[in-house]
């Protein structure tokens, strides 16, 4: 079979994230409509008929009209409802024996609950840190953790519930962020220790094995006075923005030993839980440079560069030579691969 027709699966959002907004932080894990509407002209581009679909309670009716015509599905799609939310459109991909890029359902259910996954990963030897999941905000703490610890939702991505108060130094404020995160997100709240070294983030393209591409840093010397040093919401989505990306270093400015053992992990993480065609990996160090896997984002971002020149895997992607009309292909080629579809 040759490549030809494509359903493109996604989720829009109709509202920026804002961090004083609750109702806008929940669709944080979106693309905005110009997201969408610059990567189907980048798919037109090369050549492809797409079909698009938003990955909405309709989403099923349409690809089941539709599965004789699709040779192949680019999921970028996040979920609407539920815990498992991303496995639910590769469920209705495979139901249908449509193929498609990234991870199987259970890969996607297992990405989207860090905690399950950082379970996952400890029982195969992979560097995660210790531990806990919070239903109330009374639950009782480990003894073993120590502050500081750092709150996060349990199932979001794009740093959603991510703010200067996120890292607790002590009780009442541990407390007040885990009654933040539980009210406001409806889920579980994840608690850790907080890491005061570098963080990295790791694009990986392709399979067996897949290519590592140039490992990103985020520089967080740059940040203005008074903000934490990590990745909240309002560095993702307005710091970053508005600098231009100038708070990243790319490549990554690290000795080889730590390259090989970041490099080394990801692998390992991909091979654990089974991630296919393109996913980035975010790996915090502690003070003594160890590395740990702080989770995995699969789909990953794909903001294209006429929309936003600060994502972070169309950015790895330029500076290893890609443009981004390369990197489609490059996935795209990957998932073919997978199926036996030529492209």
């Amino acid at each position: 079979m040759l490549l030809n027709r494509i359903a493109f699966l996604y989720n829009v959002r109709h509202n920026y994230p804002d961090p004083n907004e609750k109702e806008v932080r929940l669709d944080t894990d979106f693309d905005d409509p110009a997201t969408i509407e610059w990567m189907i002209k980048h798919f037109k581009n090369l050549g492809l008929e797409v079909l698009p679909i938003e990955a909405d309670e309709k989403a099923y009716l349409n690809l089941y009209e539709n599965k004789d015509k699709i040779d192949l599905a680019f999921n970028f799609a996040e979920g609407l409802h539920g815990r498992d939310r991303e496995c639910h459109i590769p469920a209705m991909l495979e139901m249908l024996k449509i193929p498609y890029t990234g991870g199987s359902p259970l890969t996607e259910a297992l990405v989207l609950d860090k905690a399950t996954a950082k379970d996952v990963l400890r029982s195969h030897g992979v560097p995660v840190l210790p531990h806990q999941v919070f239903l109330t905000e009374t639950g009782e703490l480990n003894p073993e953790l120590k502050f500081p610890l750092i709150v996060k939702t349990n199932s979001q991505g794009l740093s959603a519930g991510i703010t200067n108060d996120s890292v607790v130094e002590n009780e009442n404020e541990l407390r007040r962020q885990l009654k933040f995160v539980i009210s406001n997100f409806k889920q579980k709240a994840l608690v850790e220790p907080f890491l005061n070294g570098r963080e990295f983030s790791v694009p990986m393209l392709g399979n067996n094995p897949p290519e590592v591409l140039p490992i990103i840093e985020s520089d967080h010397s740059t940040l203005p006075a008074g903000l934490r040093p990590i990745d909240s919401l309002d560095v993702k989505w307005i710091i970053e923005e508005a600098s231009g990306g100038a708070n990243f270093i790319c490549p990554a400015k690290i000795d080889s030993g730590l390259e090989e053992k970041i490099k080394k992990i990801c692998l390992q993480t991909w091979e654990v839980l089974r991630l296919c065609d393109f996913c980035r990996i975010d790996i915090r160090c502690d003070r003594a440079g160890n590395p740990y896997v702080l989770e995995v984002n699969s789909p990953a971002g794909l903001i294209p560069p006429e929309v936003s020149m600060t994502s972070y895997f169309p950015l790895s992607a330029r500076v290893a030579g890609m443009d981004y009309e390369t990197l489609l292909k490059k996935i795209f080629s990957a998932a073919c691969h997978r199926y036996g579809i030529t492209y």
